[in-house]
């Protein structure tokens, strides 16, 4: 069975409200949910379903604070590929994908094949990565590490569009 996506005209001022609370923070009851957006807990709860199962909740988490679990340094890293061959760009995503150390990966366009965000313990455990994923593969031209100083912002918060007042 496939699962058809929701689209932005299909959410009404409530959906989007709803959407709004729970990207701030997702442990909100339905019942407060409804208070806030005038709908009954269960209305509430049949309004999340439906937004999950069309697509637009992808998932719920935590944010976790990365110095306090022993991973103090993040490192921002432009990824520049030799060959742009499909199989050889999979072949990157999967790797980039299965290291836990690598939070974010975007493929990107530009100068830059890809984006990673990683975080880690220090920077002997850094140069260590380096050497497994960057160095030690043949179809990685060129990386460029910028390591993060101070993290100013750190959310993965969508700007709730504007939304119809006749809805």
């Amino acid at each position: 069975m496939n699962k058809r996506s929701l689209r932005l005209h299909e959410l009404d001022r409530q959906d989007l409200a709803i959407l709004d609370i729970l990207q701030t923070d997702a442990t909100t009851t339905q019942r407060i949910i409804g208070e806030k957006v005038n709908l009954s807990a269960a209305a509430v709860q049949r309004r999340i379903s439906r937004m999950a199962a069309g697509g637009v909740i992808e998932g719920y988490s935590a944010r976790l604070n990365p110095a306090s679990l022993g991973q103090p340094i993040t490192v921002l890293v432009e990824v520049s590929v030799e060959n742009e061959r499909r199989d050889q760009l999979n072949d990157l995503k999967s790797i980039f994908a299965s290291t836990p150390e690598i939070q974010q990966c975007y493929y990107v366009t530009g100068e830059t094949d890809f984006v990673l965000v990683i975080s880690i313990s220090s920077m002997s455990a850094y140069e260590e990565l380096t050497d497994r994923i960057f160095f030690g593969n043949a179809n990685i031209k060129h990386f460029q590490s910028h390591v993060v100083m101070n993290r100013v912002k750190s959310t993965l918060a969508i700007v709730i569009p504007e939304y119809d007042q006749d809805r």
